[in-house]
């Protein structure tokens, strides 16, 4: 009897040891920077009016709403771009990028960035919001929407950066990053 006992403590013990880990690792991955646009999940087909309105797009060149949750504590900053892979025959556009966003801001309200960030530049070689225009006839494209927590203070890089800039500039300074992908066809 006593061997019986002696060899349930220790199981016991290991599966307390066990469900410990499990729920402190739920908890953590419940913790992770996470990146969403409200009315979107993930792989979502985007409305219309976040599309170019130039060029005979179709859209009203709306940016889409995003937020992100979970930030880590020492976040100084935030930067978002939105990537196109599929755009100019598998070699990539860029719709937007955007840095500078204030520790403070957890939410890019539709149709325009926080005041006090830092527009960088777009596929048109300019700054803002640059929404999708895929070929007519193309399979849907998929947008890569990234959001990244830095420990960068707000004004801490250059205006007018391009995406591979910014890229370059953030090295080293990603606390976290979070994406999703978006898609769209005409």
């Amino acid at each position: 009897m006593k061997s019986s006992q002696s060899s349930t403590k220790p199981r016991l013990r290991v599966a307390a040891i066990c469900a410990g880990c499990f729920l402190a690792a739920t908890a953590i991955a419940d913790e992770r920077f996470t990146l969403t646009s409200p009315g979107l999940t993930d792989n979502a087909t985007l409305d219309s009016r976040h599309a170019a309105s130039a060029q005979d797009c179709g859209g009203k060149n709306v940016s889409l709403p995003l937020a992100w949750s979970n930030a880590p504590p020492d976040t100084k900053s935030f930067a978002v771009t939105i990537f196109d892979p599929d755009g100019a025959r598998g070699l990539g556009i860029v719709h937007w990028v955007l840095y500078g966003i204030a520790a403070t801001t957890t939410a890019l309200g539709e149709g325009g960035p926080p005041a006090g960030s830092i527009g960088g530049i777009n596929r048109t070689g300019k700054d803002g919001y640059y929404g999708p225009c895929p070929p007519h006839g193309d399979a849907p494209h998929h947008y890569v929407v990234q959001a990244y927590a830095l420990d960068l203070a707000a004004d801490a890089l250059p205006a007018a950066l391009n995406r591979d800039a910014l890229i370059a500039a953030m090295k080293g300074h990603v606390l976290a990053s979070s994406s999703m992908v978006v898609r769209y066809a005409r």
